[in-house]
């Protein structure tokens, strides 16, 4: 059984954790299969990415009951493993969206804070589970979460190991919004389908944009604009249907 499944539906690719009897996990295989699954993401013709679990858990993280390969013992696991998932999804210039279904605990909550758009279902919980074991935030929870929220709600939740709703991580920015358990993979493949949909690379682009902004002063972010809208422009979508909504305007 593969640990990661991949679906392809139109120009969005689906992305299943598949480790359901251990919550998703990470092992040695989990992190192969899904970094797989963020090369095949890197096809042009995949314009969107949706990310879920299967079962009960979004993502609980490392699996504590699976020795770690002995390629990839200490730090090396990180930066292997867990940051490369973490770079992977940033430099995919198409938007990630994250379908929290269950528990999002530790390197699965920086999985679930490290995607473009987070939805969840309401039975959706959302766990730093770190210090709690003696381990500070990674693969990019303390970057993601401390832009998110801010340094004292972000060192508060993170040092307490506070357990947050999907109605509570609402309500704090960190999700954009709660569903039924069975609208939740409906609601996030409409979503991509909808940003896939959108005119040439003006998403993906906007995308990189917003990364970049929180190191760049304004000049150096208005140059960083004007030069990928100079990219936007020469698009041929972009062309296309600037010219259909010219014919649209004439119609009305």
């Amino acid at each position: 059984m593969s640990a990661v499944l991949r679906e392809r539906h139109g120009a969005v690719l689906l992305v299943t954790l598949n480790r359901p009897e251990s919550m998703n996990a990470f092992t040695a295989e989990l992190h192969r299969e899904l970094s797989d699954a963020w090369h095949q993401a890197a096809d042009p013709e995949v314009r969107a990415v949706v990310l879920t679990g299967n079962g009960r858990a979004f993502c609980a993280g490392a699996d504590l009951h699976s020795p770690p390969a002995a390629d990839t013992i200490g730090h090396h696991t990180l930066r292997h493993t867990f940051n490369a998932h973490t770079l992977a999804m940033a430099a995919l210039d198409k938007p990630v969206i994250a379908a929290v279904n269950g528990a999002a605990a530790g390197a699965g909550l920086s999985l679930a804070c490290a995607a473009d758009i987070c939805i969840a279902a309401d039975t959706a919980k959302f766990v730093p589970a770190f210090v709690d074991i003696g381990l500070v935030p990674d693969a990019g929870a303390s970057w993601f979460i401390a832009r998110a929220l801010g340094y004292h709600r972000a060192f508060t939740w993170l040092a307490t190991n506070q357990r947050l709703s999907a109605l509570e991580a609402r309500s704090w920015g960190l999700v954009a919004e709660v569903l039924e358990p069975h609208r939740l993979l409906e609601r996030a493949m409409e979503m991509a389908n909808l940003l896939a949909a959108k005119p040439g690379s003006a998403v993906g682009l906007t995308k990189r944009l917003l990364s970049q902004a929180a190191r760049h002063s304004l000049a150096e972010q208005l140059e960083a604009e004007t030069a990928l809208q100079n990219l936007a422009v020469q698009d041929p979508d972009r062309a296309r249907a600037r010219a259909a909504m010219l014919e649209n305007l004439k119609k009305n």
